[in-house]
């Protein structure tokens, strides 16, 4: 291994994925990695892994494990000053999935070591060009949830920002070409409303993040419309 490449098991996910397994009671007896990718400086991104590991009941845990660590999403909801219509920037790439252009939320990877409105608030900037600082945004769900506990350790951090702005500002944010070229990145920006994009939107976190917003800010006749 190249003295640059993050060895698994300093990997800052990998250590907080077992610390959880361990104080949640978990016995792990072994784990083999049969894909891992790094970034571009040699951190972990994520890895295929297969684990022996016994329950305090004393079954096996289901041993599949798409080790991916942390996100956040952000729902950004610009607001026309003189109409007070509502308008979302998305974010539209093919994915693996099913290699279709997909429709999402500004989101990004967050390790175990980062503050995830940080990396939120940087991510809002790479991939929309949107400039905010992390004490700009709002957390919108009060601990981790998991859109996959079955397979991945993959847990979501939901944020929202409002921005009133001129219409013409607004739109200065639609069909933007951005993204990181090193992590593989093609991205365009949409704007669009809130309702339209829910037609879009096929990332069950996506759908979720809509409710979170209309619920958190009270705005349940928006919420009638999806």
């Amino acid at each position: 291994m190249s003295k640059h490449q993050e060895a698994l098991q300093d990997a800052p996910k990998f250590r907080f994925w077992k610390s959880q397994m361990e104080s949640n009671g978990i016995k792990i007896n072994a784990i083999n990695d049969f894909y891992i990718r790094r970034r571009h400086n040699g951190e972990v991104l994520f890895a295929m892994l297969e684990v022996d590991a016994d329950t305090p009941e004393g079954d096996k845990i289901p041993p599949a494990l798409f080790l991916k660590g942390h996100a956040a999403s952000i729902l950004v909801s610009l607001i026309d000053k003189e109409t007070k219509e509502k308008f979302v920037v998305l974010v539209r790439q093919r994915r693996i999935s099913d290699g279709s252009h997909t429709y999402e939320h500004p989101a990004g990877m967050v390790d175990a070591g980062d503050a995830p409105d940080e990396v939120a608030a940087r991510e809002l900037g790479e991939e929309i060009g949107l400039a905010v600082t992390a004490a700009d945004l709002t957390k919108l769900n009060p601990r981790l949830w998991f859109p996959s506990t079955g397979t991945s350790d993959e847990a979501m951090h939901f944020f929202f920002i409002e921005r009133e702005l001129p219409r013409d500002e607004i739109m200065a944010f639609h069909h933007k070409d951005m993204g990181n070229q090193s992590e593989f990145e093609r991205i365009t920006t949409v704007v669009t409303t809130l309702p339209e994009a829910h037609k879009v939107v096929n990332n069950v976190n996506g759908l979720l993040i809509h409710f979170l917003y209309l619920q958190h800010v009270g705005d349940y006749e928006t919420m009638k419309l999806l």
